[in-house]
């Protein structure tokens, strides 16, 4: 269950971080109460997985999981650039991930 929830807060991540683009600088009160709110899921559940994961881990999971669904969001909706370089360190953060989770009993 702890990974669900981790997986929760990473997935939060990507929501609040795609957010932050459609705030225009906290401007327009909905897509900010949403991010905010996403923010704020994002860190409690997070908080939750660190009752029983260690802490490198978890975080490192957590931005990882961020940082690949972001720019994967960025991909496939903004039409931003999908280069063989950034497909492939897309690759090696998502390898990252997976040793981590191998690693921790």
């Amino acid at each position: 269950m702890t990974w669900i929830i981790l997986i929760l807060a990473g997935l939060l991540e990507v929501a609040w971080a795609v957010g932050l683009k459609y705030t225009d600088g906290f401007s327009k009160p909905l897509p900010t109460a949403l991010t905010l709110a996403a923010m704020a899921g994002s860190v409690a559940l997070l908080g939750l997985a660190l009752r029983t994961l260690p802490l490198g881990t978890a975080y490192a999971i957590w931005t990882g999981i961020g940082t690949v669904g972001t720019v994967i969001f960025g991909i496939v909706v903004l039409n931003e650039p999908a280069s063989a370089l950034r497909v492939g360190c897309i690759a090696m953060i998502i390898g990252g991930i997976v040793g981590l989770k191998l690693s921790t009993v």
